[in-house]
């Protein structure tokens, strides 16, 4: 009986850490997404949409792969995390730091859950 309710925790725990950064990295696209809204009323708003959108794609490519291929795809995010770091002389440490965070869930999750 006491094996049930400790399976049962492990279980909680393990769905907690499988869909966690599953639904932060969403909500971090539609965070990042939102910059992009500043476009409206300038000419060629289209495009200038699309500009601004392409951190927010390369954010769901990498959602999607680290959904199917989470240990891969929390080592892209870890060293998109440190690129724009590096890229950004610490100036999008605000930036970075759910990136790393994101990608560093990813890499831990199959520790607490096996599917």
């Amino acid at each position: 009986m006491n094996n049930s309710k400790t399976k049962n925790k492990q279980t909680t725990a393990g769905m907690v850490f499988y869909w966690l950064p599953r639904i932060l990295s969403i909500l971090f696209v539609a965070f990042i997404s939102m910059f992009a809204l500043d476009v409206f009323g300038k000419p060629q708003w289209f495009l200038a949409l699309l500009i601004h959108l392409i951190p927010s794609f390369i954010l769901c490519v990498l959602t999607f792969i680290a959904w199917k291929y989470e240990k891969i795809g929390g080592a892209l995010f870890i060293i998109l995390g440190f690129s724009l770091l590096v890229y950004s002389h610490l100036e999008l440490f605000i930036i970075v730091i759910p990136i790393i965070t994101l990608g560093t869930l990813f890499l831990v999750r199959p520790y607490f859950y096996k599917s």
